[in-house]
């Protein structure tokens, strides 16, 4: 939320006329909170399923199921006239940099001080 709402401060971009707005937004548009705050638990959330799973079946569905998830909320956000297409953009673009760092960090992490957790095996 904090990085979220320092980009806001910093570019204050205009949203959207009201006319072409279903539901009313009263801080900056540029970045759309809603896409990259759905872009990091989403896409998180998504990357642990998979750790965690043997299958490669579930881990493409728990990847696919974030992505789709998160692109659903950024495309509602322009649907709902409340962003322009390059909010949601960017959006996206931190939220899934930030759910990537988080994740390298914990690889890093795991690697470097050898604690792995036990993945229990799924009966084919």
């Amino acid at each position: 939320m904090a990085i979220s709402q320092a980009l806001k401060a910093a570019f204050g971009r205009e949203r959207p006329d009201l006319a072409f707005r279903a539901v009313e937004a009263f801080n900056p548009s540029f970045p759309s909170g809603h896409a990259m705050l759905s872009a990091v638990v989403f896409l998180s959330l998504g990357a642990l399923a998979a750790r965690f799973s043997a299958r490669r079946r579930v881990k493409a569905l728990a990847l696919g199921a974030a992505v789709t998830l998160s692109l659903l909320v950024g495309l509602s956000r322009v649907y709902l006239g409340v962003h322009w297409a390059s909010d949601v953009l960017a959006g996206w673009s931190v939220g899934a940099a930030w759910a990537m760092a988080c994740w390298l960090a914990a690889w890093a992490w795991e690697r470097r001080t050898g604690w792995r957790l036990d993945r229990t095996r799924e009966a084919a």
